[in-house]
C-alpha cells in the first residue's frame, strides 16, 4: 500500500518525491535519476493542490445530438 502524500511538508526540499521511499535528498535508495524529484508545492507553490485542468472540468453533455457517438 502506498504511503499517504503530503500535500504541504515542513521541509520538503531534504527529501526526494520520485517514489514511495521518500528518501533524504543526499541518499536517494531507489536510484530515481540523478537529482531529486521535488515536491509540487516547491514548483507551483502553496496552492498547487488547487489547480484543476481546464478540460477535465468542462462539462460533458450527457443528452441530445452532441452526446451521440458515431464510429
Amino acid at each position: 500500500m502506498a504511503k499517504k502524500f503530503p500535500t504541504h511538508p515542513a521541509n520538503p526540499h531534504r527529501i526526494c518525491w520520485g517514489c514511495d521511499r521518500y528518501c533524504a535528498a543526499n541518499a536517494m535508495a531507489c536510484g530515481n535519476g540523478s537529482s531529486r524529484t521535488q515536491h509540487p508545492v516547491e514548483i507551483f507553490g502553496d496552492d498547487w493542490n488547487g489547480f484543476e485542468d481546464e478540460d477535465a472540468t468542462a462539462a460533458v453533455p450527457t443528452t441530445g445530438e452532441a452526446a451521440k457517438v458515431t464510429i
